[in-house]
């Protein structure tokens, strides 16, 4: 439930405050939000499972977050920043597919 109600608030936050992002920093909002996503996702369904443990998924959340940005800024580094990102994407989209259609056998059985 707190993954839930997080992303409910940080979705109602961004939709509320004018948060400008400073343009060094913009190539990796994208990236850091669906890494996110995937600990977010990752969570909900840990909680459906009965084994969410919020200490884990805090260090999941922030580490996602970090790596996700750290790969990126390598990439920008060695001047394959876009090839590195969609990497980053697909891989963590794969995940969060994963967990939403754990999720989703979870809710509906099937």
């Amino acid at each position: 439930m707190i993954p839930a109600i997080g992303l409910l608030a940080g979705v109602i936050a961004g939709l509320l405050l004018d948060v400008s992002v400073p343009l060094a920093l913009q190539p990796y909002l994208p990236i850091a939000i669906v890494a996110a996503l995937d600990a977010v996702f990752g969570g909900i369904k840990a909680v459906m499972e009965g084994i969410f443990d919020d200490k884990v998924f805090v260090v999941s959340f922030v580490a996602n977050v970090l790596i996700a940005a750290l790969i990126v800024f390598l990439g920008d580094q060695l001047g394959v920043g876009a090839q590195l990102s969609t990497a980053v994407i697909v891989v963590l989209g794969i995940r969060i597919f994963t967990n939403v259609a754990s999720i989703r056998r979870e809710v509906f059985g099937a």
